[in-house]
């Protein structure tokens, strides 16, 4: 069977709303902190975030018996979600490209020029390694590398390899989609 190139069933991004890669990498526009804040928000895939913590939350729940410890609780949804933001904004770096050429994605921040490569890498370093400390000192270390496995996992492995090379990257990168509940036990 041949395979279908995903980028091919989308509408192509409208000229005012998709910028030039080679401007937006270096460029920074000037844009007003409350904008900028919504953006680097965005970044973060909030959403797709929110899914994760409450799966998180779920995992943890059914760990104990009684309540689990209320630190912990809250360190451990702390920590996974600045992983998983920091995923998410991985996940756009590397897709920038693509999110240029899909009218679904072509408004994201470095689509449109409003964050630079760099401060997304930056950002998104920050959100990973502050999400590292929370949980090694706070939670525990199994989970801190689990959750680093994960976001390796779903930004490296399901981005940067599965979906660019079968129609079944969905199938298999949901073992990333799957950890969240374990990391929560």
């Amino acid at each position: 069977a041949k395979r279908r190139d995903p980028e091919s069933l989308c509408l192509e991004c409208p000229p005012s709303l998709a910028a030039d890669m080679n401007t937006i990498q270096g460029s920074l526009s000037p844009v007003i902190p409350v904008n900028r804040a919504r953006e680097y928000y965005e970044l973060c895939k909030p959403r797709v975030v929110m899914l994760i913590l409450f799966t998180v939350m779920g995992g943890m729940l059914l760990a104990v018996p009684a309540l689990p410890p209320l630190g912990k609780f809250a360190f451990g949804v702390v920590g996974i979600g600045l992983q998983a933001a920091s995923a998410a904004a991985i996940n756009q770096l590397i897709d920038r490209g693509i999110d240029a050429r899909m009218a679904r994605t072509c408004g994201r921040p470095l689509v449109t020029g409003t964050l630079s490569v760099k401060e997304s890498i930056l950002f998104a370093a920050i959100l990973n390694i502050s999400g590292m400390v929370v949980l090694y000192f706070l939670v525990n270390p199994l989970t801190a590398w689990l959750t680093l496995a994960t976001l390796i996992g779903y930004a490296g492995i399901y981005t940067l390899v599965l979906k660019r090379a079968t129609p079944q990257n969905i199938v298999i990168g949901g073992a990333a989609g799957a950890f969240p509940p374990v990391l929560g036990w």
